[in-house]
């Protein structure tokens, strides 16, 4: 959950998330389509799935397993997260490297690798594991994480602070500003989409994304012009901003009029939506449209007398 996302920002949803599935066994047995709710609004939902596929993994196993190789099979589980979990939870000698590592290890090195490199980051991950504490591994590992996420920040290292500031080779050369060194990002990309908003006698008209599609599989969408072509296109209810990766999107969310072919569209009830995986972008739009625009206040008063 934290991939990408603010510990503020993801605490309730692990509250919520651990009080649905509070064990192995329940996350295993769970209908999918439970898990991606729960997960709904923190993205990546192909993590989601690994959790379930993992979890029913560990219940063929009967236990958690205990070494870094079988941590590391189970499904979405990476480099990072299998050393994190074998070391704090079995006190195995697997160093963790995350990006706070990575930039807290440039600097008490002053190492110029390029940590956007593979070999940059597998060459600080080999001097990480020099470092290791054999006696204590993952509170060392917790500590290096814990030292770059509050002092050794990215552009205003609180090197006054820093308990290992004097074995610090970038303080001592006035370096710690220029590591890590990191290639420039690609420029995101920035794209304007419409999407419809059909409401009719308390249901909304909305899309499932196939099981096979390659994006959040299972997720329901409203329409675009994609979906509906022969769409009739009424106001706009308002904008808003949603980004991916590399790509900024701009959405307009509009009413429509159903036409009479509603292709792979179909109405759900809208007290049925709650109960359904909703993707970030139906719920912003559902945000901004509940904020009472008059002009689906009106549409909402003319389809219930009718």
């Amino acid at each position: 959950m934290l991939q990408q996302t603010r510990v503020a920002a993801v605490i309730p949803y692990f509250e919520r998330f651990l009080a649905r599935f509070p064990t192995f066994q329940a996350l295993a047995e769970a209908p999918e389509s439970d898990i991606l709710a729960y997960w709904a609004g923190l993205g990546y939902y192909y993590r989601a799935r690994n959790l379930q596929k993992a979890a029913r993994l560990i219940r063929s196993y009967g236990a958690f397993p205990d070494t870094y190789a079988d941590i590391r099979a189970l499904p979405g589980i990476g480099d990072y997260t299998a050393a994190a979990v074998a070391s704090i939870a079995f006190g195995l000698l697997h160093a963790t490297v995350d990006g706070n590592v990575l930039r807290v290890l440039t600097r008490v090195l002053d190492d110029a690798a390029d940590i956007a490199s593979a070999r940059g980051r597998r060459h600080v991950t080999e001097q990480a594991s020099v470092l290791l504490d054999r006696s204590r591994p993952g509170d060392f590992n917790q500590a290096m994480m814990e030292l770059g996420a509050t002092v050794c920040l990215p552009s205003n290292p609180q090197c006054l602070l820093c308990p290992v500031a004097s074995l610090c080779a970038a303080r001592k050369r006035g370096t710690q500003h220029l590591r890590p060194v990191k290639t420039v990002k690609t420029k995101s990309i920035e794209e304007h989409r419409v999407v419809f908003w059909i409401e009719e006698a308390g249901r909304l008209l909305v899309w499932q994304r196939p099981e096979d599609s390659r994006l959040m599989p299972g997720f329901w969408e409203l329409p675009e012009r994609s979906e509906l072509p022969a769409i009739g296109v009424g106001e706009s209810l308002g904008t808003f901003r949603h980004g991916i990766t590399l790509r900024n999107y701009r959405f307009d969310v509009r009413l429509g009029m159903a036409p009479a072919d509603l292709g792979v569209c179909r109405w759900v009830p809208m007290d049925a939506l709650s109960r359904l995986p909703l993707s970030t972008v139906l719920k912003k739009a559902k945000r901004l449209v509940n904020k009472g625009d008059k002009a689906v206040a009106t549409l909402r008063s003319s389809t219930a007398s009718s």
